[in-house]
């Protein structure tokens, strides 16, 4: 298992229609490292996002697609996906402030 420090954990915030819609009951989506376990997940929105305390995180894997051009096939890059439940008295996630 590799070593991950918090901050390598999440790459990227997931900005859909269904992920804003969940940001009212404090459910947040983010694309995580494919390597990183739940907990790795919790301490890292904890730490890079100040007075946030997570509730519990799902985490999915989202398997690379196969794609073909002409004869040659090839596959994307698989994925990981995170939803955070963060508690009720828990401060918001800034990031999605401006969305």
């Amino acid at each position: 298992m590799a070593d991950i420090k918090y901050y390598d954990v999440i790459l990227k915030p997931v900005v859909t229609e269904k992920s804003m819609s969940g940001m009212s009951d404090k459910k947040y989506t983010f694309y995580v490292h494919t390597d990183a376990t739940k907990t790795q997940v919790k301490e890292a929105v904890e730490k890079m996002f100040e007075g946030t305390k997570v509730r519990k995180v799902n985490t999915m894997n989202l398997v690379g697609k196969t794609k073909r051009r002409g004869m040659t096939y090839g596959k994307t890059a698989a994925k990981k996906k995170a939803i955070v439940y963060l508690t009720e008295d828990s401060k918001d996630i800034e990031i999605y402030a401006g969305l």
